[in-house]
């Protein structure tokens, strides 16, 4: 197939990584990989094309003139700008929910309306419109406190503290940067869910849905779950000690349920919806709605994915799911971990030069996925974002994922950088 994958992070890299080891996998001929506007680890894989990822008409227009068979669309903005709507409508198969399905994550005030019309089991919220509002819904549940932008901050929208000084000043950050066309700020003021937090990916068509394998990530910047809030700093897979049925319960009471209120309300979600789940003392309840691949799950979920991830993809373009064979896992674990820029998630320095991914990928079941990389005029390989590397190692087991997904974190030289020691380290501990 000719595929066309829009984004430039390493979720886009690790799709894109798939595509490619399917022919490696079965000897089969290889597709042609575009990216836009992609990242310098994509480009080893795929065509590079400097096309804007929310510009709809434009990246339309590329799908049209490569004559792509599939276009993937990777990260929420574009997906909420309705990329997908005008892939759709210039008749190129694509991957990735509409604009209004979109707002699924782009405001978490309709995502709540649609698990209350769905019966979908989740913490009680407030929805607030001014700082009184917010105070009042800060003492209605207490500490600790879950205060939640309404729009896209890129995984950054929340604050969970115990602190209520810190929480109504997070809320009044929120009012007072207003997203273009959302409307007035809003800000939802949740119940905090106990428990461990679980990300399920489920693949839809608008009718169907198909689970992926269950991952955990890691949100905080530091080990021992210490810091702030990030866009994610590693993640595992799969889940030794997740109930046995969590996937099938997820589907059953959450997935499903969802889809089929979407398509009642006449904007079906054909795309990857992510459920970000907690296990609670009081039963499985969903955190939040996503409506794309999460990241840095995705590097280990897909890494895991013995079916060709291109075939069930498409299957979801062309609402073909219904009769789709069951997926094909592995039966190895995976690990991520995010090498991150100095300063990271504030300030974030950029323009360090970064070595030894090479070294890394030398390593048995090791590859390196880009986040925030860029060549510079001289063909140097430097860091350009806050999460700059994601390297990704397979094992027997997570033991072992863990011991050589660190040797090459190890192995990669970026000034300033660092990185979480303790992903999985729990889980493999209890493993063993």
């Amino acid at each position: 197939m000719k595929i066309l994958v829009i984004g430039s992070g390493a979720r886009e890299h690790a799709i894109v990584h798939s595509f490619a080891q399917e022919s490696v996998a079965s000897g089969a001929e290889a597709h042609e990989l575009h990216a836009a506007p992609g990242n310098p680890g994509i480009g080893e894989l795929a065509t590079l094309h400097a096309v804007s990822a929310v510009d709809g008409e434009a990246v339309a227009a590329l799908a049209v003139e490569l004559g792509a068979d599939l276009v993937v669309i990777g990260p929420e903005a574009p997906l909420v700008a309705g990329v997908a709507d005008a892939v759709r409508a210039a008749g190129v198969d694509c991957f990735g929910p509409s604009a209004e399905a979109a707002a699924l994550e782009g405001s978490k005030a309709f995502a709540k309306d649609v698990m209350a019309a769905a019966s979908v089991p989740t913490a009680l919220a407030h929805v607030c419109t001014d700082i009184d509002q917010v105070a009042d819904a800060l003492d209605a549940f207490g500490a600790p406190y879950v205060v939640k932008d309404d729009g896209l901050a890129a995984g950054k929208g929340v604050v969970v503290t115990d602190d209520r000084q810190e929480a109504l000043e997070h809320a009044q950050a929120c009012f007072a940067t207003p997203r273009p066309g959302a409307g007035d700020p809003v800000v939802v003021i949740e119940e905090y869910l106990d428990g461990p937090e679980v990300s399920l990916f489920c693949l839809s068509d608008g009718t169907s849905v198909v689970p992926l394998a269950p991952a955990q990530d890691f949100k905080r910047a530091f080990d021992g779950d210490a810091g702030p809030n990030t866009g994610g700093m590693g993640a595992y897979s799969p889940l030794p000690w997740a109930p046995a049925g969590l996937t099938e319960e997820v589907v059953t009471r959450v997935a499903q349920p969802t889809i089929d209120e979407m398509a009642r309300r006449g904007t079906p979600f054909a795309g990857v919806l992510y459920v970000g789940l907690a296990l609670t003392s009081r039963g499985t309840r969903v955190v939040e709605f996503n409506a794309r691949f999460g990241d840095p799950e995705t590097q280990v979920v897909l890494s895991r994915l013995v079916t060709p991830l291109s075939a069930v993809l498409r299957a979801a373009a062309r609402g073909e799911l219904a009769d789709f064979p069951r997926l094909r896992w592995s039966d190895d674990a995976a690990v991520t971990v995010v090498v991150a820029a100095n300063g990271y998630p504030a300030a974030v320095r950029s323009g360090d030069a970064i070595t030894g991914v090479a070294d890394a990928e030398a390593i048995e079941g090791v590859h390196v996925l880009h986040a925030g990389t860029v060549l510079d005029d001289e063909d140097v390989l430097r860091s350009a974002g806050g999460r700059v590397l994601s390297v990704v190692a397979r094992g027997e087991d997570l033991q072992e994922a863990r011991r050589r997904v660190y040797a090459g974190v190890d192995k990669i030289v970026l000034p300033g950088s660092h990185h979480r020691t303790d992903i999985a380290e729990k889980a493999a501990r209890e493993q063993r």
